[in-house]
């Protein structure tokens, strides 16, 4: 990819995590009822981070699963196993944590998937970059730092647990 642009390096993707967590707690007074999931791939990453940050925090374990929401995109026609998992949100906050918003649909297929999973208290939306350009209505209560884009612009978002170094990167 030419003309790509460093936008966050790896010491300020941990302290934006950090940030990030700090905020959750925040809002969240009883973290036992709190759950958290990551939509992977790097949402995954990013939930585990944030998970960790509040550990180290608060000194609490929060509830954390993963959750694969690509047989409930609607941009996606095909017959996908709608595996979820075996995890109580009844009642609870539910997390759902992305690495990128975007447009919205991934997020809109989450809640779908959150609701076949029961039916929770109020449902939280934690981003790492919101780029903004939705065609749903959807927005983070968390987010690590907007960077406004143009359409045809990516935003790609390495972590050391799955890329062999940790940016964000437009290009």
């Amino acid at each position: 990819m030419h003309n790509t642009k460093i936008v966050l390096d790896q010491s300020t993707i941990e302290r934006t995590i950090r940030r990030l967590a700090y905020e959750v707690v925040e809002k969240n007074q009883d973290l036992s009822n709190v759950v958290i999931l990551g939509i992977p791939t790097r949402g995954l990453t990013l939930g585990k981070r944030i998970v960790e940050n509040i550990q180290n925090i608060e000194g609490v374990t929060v509830a954390f699963g993963v959750l694969n929401v690509s047989a409930y995109r609607d941009d996606e026609k095909r017959t996908l196993d709608k595996t979820l998992p075996n995890i109580d949100v009844s009642q609870k906050t539910v997390i759902l944590v992305d690495d990128v918003l975007f447009t919205g649909r991934t997020i809109r297929a989450a809640m779908d998937a959150v609701i076949d999973l029961g039916r929770p208290a109020r449902i939280q939306v934690l981003t790492l970059i919101d780029r903004g350009h939705r065609e749903f209505p959807v927005s983070a209560n968390y987010v690590g730092k907007n960077i406004p884009t143009a359409l045809k612009e990516k935003v790609i978002v390495r972590f050391l647990e799955n890329d062999d170094t940790e940016a964000v990167l437009l290009g």
